[in-house]
């Protein structure tokens, strides 16, 4: 009889496990260029999200000092001036994924995300994210884009700059998301 309890709980335990799929090497992009002016733009592999297939939650948690800018300037301005990173050292998105099914993304699916993005100090309600979810063997492939403003998070862009610096700010993100059994 215990041999069998503790057959049961393993297993419940490992189900439980193979309904989250993780990645500490998510790739997220941004990009507030303006024509004629250097390019503004910034990526971040120290990303960690986690997505339970169970229901469709999704968390994604971002160190904001990760980001690299092809100029160093820029990057040490982004983080003392415009993300005070020293101060808001995070980004997070929690959300859900409407009307997911595990048992729909057997191939390349489109889906809609839902829920917060937090930066800053500040959150922001989001509510049509357009996603891209791929199962590929033992992972799922997760992309999408979206745009915020920098007002959204009080980021002040300084009058001098102010034409060289988009208030729009387009957000890329890819996450190859690896079962957490």
């Amino acid at each position: 009889m215990k041999r069998l309890l503790l057959m049961a709980v393993f297993i419940a335990f490992n189900s439980f496990c193979q309904t989250k799929y993780i990645t500490k090497t998510g790739t997220v992009n941004f990009e507030a260029s303006v024509p004629s002016f250097e390019e503004v733009s910034a990526n971040t592999n120290t990303v960690t999200s986690i997505l339970n297939i169970e229901n469709g939650e999704f968390a994604t948690l971002i160190l904001v000092k990760g980001f690299r800018f092809k100029n160093a300037l820029m990057e040490e301005h982004f983080n003392e001036n415009y993300a005070e990173s020293d101060k808001y050292p995070k980004a997070t998105f929690k959300g859900i994924i409407k009307d997911f099914s595990s048992n729909v993304i057997s191939s390349q699916k489109e889906f809609q995300l839902i829920g917060e993005l937090y930066f800053h100090g500040k959150t922001k309600k989001m509510e049509d994210i357009q996603v891209t979810i791929i199962r590929d063997s033992d992972a799922i492939k997760m992309s999408g884009n979206f745009e915020v403003k920098s007002s959204d998070f009080d980021i002040k862009i300084p009058q001098i700059v102010k034409n060289k610096i988009s208030e729009e700010i387009k957000i890329f993100f890819q996450f190859k998301l690896q079962s957490k059994s």
